[in-house]
């Protein structure tokens, strides 16, 4: 399998370095591409040392901050071009546990998404305070209502895909550029009928800077779940 990790940044100077530590402590059959968007507290320059410390480290320098769901999908492009296998969503604070992706690893080869569930059986949160859990679970039951289908957590951030599949959704028509983003992607991928497996997670709080969570993110998302949820409605009314 050949597995590339997309570790999206932008002011993580104080937790890239450890990310990175860890994720190779548990994996070493994949690569990483971390992808700047010109980070001002230096966090691109920490990735370049760290890429030159191992062929197995790569970095990608966009121009300015453009939301997670640009980031990913230049990392995409980035994973098609050298053929890449398996594309890995990973955040780069810390919350995303290294140790818990060979679990998604292992389910990949037989799924088009694998997610790491926070709302599966064994999956969980820690050092969440109640509302930051409440807004989560909240949102994933609304798009499960929405939206249909069976997923406990639509908004998981932690997840692979298989490139080959990807390739045949409509990339370009993605509408959402922040944490809807992972909305938008499941939700594409149940209606082009991929294979999809939700595996436990324990997902972790960031301890070192702040969450890039706002009042903006979230109505961006309760907007795009409404909208998707009406065109939904309109065709089984059709």
């Amino acid at each position: 399998m050949k597995t590339l990790v997309i570790m999206p940044t932008y002011n993580e100077s104080g937790n890239i370095e450890k990310s990175v530590e860890l994720l190779f402590k548990f994996n070493q059959d994949i690569d990483l591409l971390i992808v700047d968007d010109n980070s001002p507290d230096g966090t691109g320059s920490i990735a370049e040392q760290l890429s030159k410390q191992s062929n197995r480290i790569h970095v990608l320098h966009r121009e300015g901050k453009s939301g997670l769901g640009a980031a990913y999908l230049a990392g995409f492009d980035w994973g098609f071009t050298k053929n890449y296998e398996f594309l890995v969503e990973m955040d780069a604070d810390g919350s995303h546990r290294a140790e818990d992706l060979p679990k998604l690893i292992a389910f990949a080869p037989k799924n088009d998404l694998v997610i790491g569930s926070r709302y599966v059986s064994g999956g969980k949160t820690v050092n969440w305070p109640f509302y930051r859990q409440w807004l989560s679970r909240g949102g994933n039951i609304y798009a499960r209502l929405m939206l249909g289908g069976k997923l406990n957590d639509m908004t998981a951030g932690f997840r692979i895909f298989r490139s080959e599949f990807l390739k045949k959704l409509d990339l370009a028509g993605i509408n959402a550029r922040g944490y809807s983003f992972q909305i938008e992607m499941a939700y594409r991928t149940v209606l082009a009928k991929g294979r999809v497996a939700e595996v436990p997670i324990t997902f972790v709080e960031r301890a070192v800077g702040t969450s890039k969570m706002s009042s903006a993110i979230v109505l961006e998302a309760l907007i795009l779940i409404t909208k998707f949820g009406f065109r939904r409605l309109f065709r089984r009314t059709n």
